[in-house]
């Protein structure tokens, strides 16, 4: 197990020095880290499966924003020009479509027939909201960003299917409408949120309990704003029994060498 080290300057880092942080040892969730460049989610799947997962991909892009897709076999992409096996601070492997394995890198599990897909990260938006005067709570606390998965279903394609999955941010009342214009600007990185308000209305019984992440808590006066979220093919994964993917640990991003204003539309 690698040690969690958390250093005040990681905004600061560009994404090679992050890269081999992760590559020698530490684990911790990305969010706040190397302001201004943005961060992707990584799923890889056999090359057979790879345009069932474009076109899921395509017909669920606002969970699903492909960013950039490498050949089989191949750990790195035009966008991210670390080593997409150990530059990670966390994997997820998936036999079957059940998660078998947390692990610090996947050196050994990457087969020489996997494609990796690296799809838009709502982190990319947060430092927008910031700036808009939006707190981001779990920015504010050093946590992950909580994530649930809903009981709306995804449209399927292929062999996949499965549930959508949003991620969270308590945002005060009078800021919803500013959160909702600041973070729609950035289509490609899951845009503007899906739901507002009621979790019961997506399936989400308490927020105290995320299926993934940690917990925020929801203060008096704020209102929950809940964004599709790139762990949404992992749930497909799991859901359509996939016979083997790797997947990041959520939360625990890839940092791309493009920054987070090219995905921003006025």
């Amino acid at each position: 197990m690698r040690r969690n080290v958390v250093s005040v300057d990681v905004a600061d880092l560009t994404p090679a020095q992050a890269r081999e942080r992760f590559r020698t040892g530490e684990r911790v969730p990305t969010a706040g880290w190397c302001r201004g460049w943005t961060q992707a989610n990584l799923i890889a799947v056999p090359a057979r499966l790879r345009y069932d997962l474009l076109l899921f991909a395509h017909q669920n892009p606002r969970a699903c924003p492909v960013l950039d897709v490498g050949e089989p076999g191949t750990s790195s992409t035009e966008l991210f020009a670390g080593d997409l096996r150990t530059d990670l601070p966390g994997y997820r492997l998936y036999r079957d479509g059940r998660p078998v394995a947390d692990l610090d890198e996947v050196v050994e599990e990457w087969r020489e027939d996997l494609v990796p897909f690296l799809i838009g990260c709502s982190f990319t938006f947060e430092r927008a909201l910031l700036a808009a005067g939006v707190p981001v709570r779990h920015l504010e606390l050093g946590t992950n960003v909580p994530m649930y998965v809903t009981n709306v279903p995804c449209t399927a394609s292929g062999c996949l299917s499965g549930p959508l999955v949003v991620s969270m941010r308590p945002v005060p009342e009078e800021l919803v409408k500013t959160a909702v214009d600041v973070s729609g600007r950035y289509p490609r990185v899951h845009g503007a949120p899906v739901h507002i308000g009621d979790p019961a209305v997506i399936g989400i019984d308490d927020l105290a309990r995320p299926d993934f992440g940690d917990p925020v808590e929801v203060r008096a006066g704020e209102v929950p704003l809940f964004w599709a979220c790139g762990v949404t093919p992992q749930a497909a994964i799991m859901a359509s029994g996939v016979e083997y993917a790797i997947g990041h640990l959520p939360g625990h991003m890839a940092i791309l060498d493009v920054r987070d204003e090219d995905y921003r539309v006025v």
